[in-house]
């Protein structure tokens, strides 16, 4: 996938995101639909690299990659260790590269990333970026969510990033569910705070889907509803505030229209956040007849 993004120096710039097919994510978060992409079996030896070969030449005109693999890059048997080496050749041209992480696998299988990424680029290696999932600090709705992490354990994490010069990116949920419906705005906010609080580069509001079973359950039930695109809307807005220049703020856009009511004002409400993700600033609300 193609697409600009405002990087750390108020660039915008071309970022290409690699989905890559390895093995499944050994957590099973409640929320989590991305083992639909995954493999039963431990990831070979030599795919991944491979995989990047395959899509060099689509990407290479970027100036920032994510390398996503629906689980931890840190899990040797998602990534294997010994492919860290011709991983880190086939980004050496970037000038930032994003992976994700479980908070618990951040220690010195990171180290061995970031070495491999300098012996790759000697003169300018990539900076590196860790994208870990918080996905609400509401300490109940974690715990239930089955993320197998606590508030104070994902801030150990992110220390330990911070320590090593790591760039660190969270991922929040817009309408998790555990967390009442009147509660939701504050616990948003709170967990935007939270993040930034344990150094947030980035902060990205992503819209709880359904598609994992236990949550798809509890849709049935009727005991949680899926977010408005309103509420993305007004989420991004109170968590632009709360930023005050300590990082960025961006709304995932991804099959936007499972969120909308209205046909009609979808492409202008999703170039409204397209714009706020580029500049960092929501403009007018968008008005509709229908």
């Amino acid at each position: 996938m193609l697409e600009d993004e405002r990087a750390a120096d108020g660039r915008v710039v071309g970022t290409a995101t690699v989905f890559l097919t390895g093995r499944a994510c050994p957590w099973h978060c409640a929320m989590c639909d991305l083992w639909r992409g995954t493999i039963a079996q431990d990831t070979p030896r030599g795919a991944l690299p491979r995989q990047l070969e395959l899509v060099g030449e689509r990407i290479a005109g970027a100036a920032h990659v994510k390398l996503y693999n629906a689980g931890s890059f840190f899990d040797s048997r998602a990534v294997p260790v010994d492919d860290y080496g011709a991983i880190a050749e086939r980004v050496a041209g970037f000038e930032n590269v994003v992976v994700e992480s479980h908070p618990a696998l951040v220690g010195e299988r990171l180290d061995r990333l970031r070495d491999s990424m300098a012996w790759a680029s000697p003169g300018a290696p990539p900076l590196l970026e860790v994208a870990m999932g918080l996905e609400t600090a509401h300490p109940e709705a974690l715990r239930r969510l089955d993320k197998g992490v606590t508030v104070g354990q994902f801030a150990t994490a992110a220390e330990a990033l911070r320590t090593r010069g790591v760039a660190l990116r969270v991922f929040l949920l817009v309408g998790p569910p555990f967390v009442a419906p009147e509660e939701q705005d504050a616990w948003l906010l709170r967990s935007v705070e939270t993040a930034f609080e344990c150094g947030a580069s980035v902060v990205s509001l992503i819209p709880t889907r359904g598609g994992n079973p236990p949550l798809d359950a509890m849709i049935e039930a009727g005991a949680f509803h899926t977010p408005r695109l309103a509420d993305l809307e007004r989420g991004f807005e109170a968590a632009l505030a709360a930023a005050r220049g300590r990082g960025r703020v961006f709304a995932d856009l991804w099959n936007l229209a499972r969120f909308a009511g209205c046909e009609r004002c979808l492409p202008a409400r999703r170039e409204r956040l397209h714009r706020a993700n580029l500049e960092q600033r929501l403009g007018d609300p968008v008005a509709c007849d229908a």
